[in-house]
């Protein structure tokens, strides 16, 4: 499993719910909102202020210890 930028929110979740917990430790604390669902992490990162690389790295470092 990979998550890229593209994909939605709502897609990672569905993937690994432990995502969550990643996206909240960046700063994402609007994980369940049901607007955040369809945005893709690109998006998400953006209108939070965050690197979207350095996200997309923890939660694939995250899922590589799976």
């Amino acid at each position: 499993m990979k998550v890229t930028k593209d994909m939605t929110m709502g897609q990672m979740l569905d993937m690994d719910r432990g995502i969550a917990y990643i996206l909240m430790q960046c700063g994402m604390h609007c994980v369940g909102c049901p607007s955040s669902i369809g945005e893709s992490l690109e998006e998400a990162c953006a209108v939070h202020g965050l690197n979207s690389d350095d996200v997309l790295k923890a939660i694939n470092d995250y899922l590589e210890t799976k």
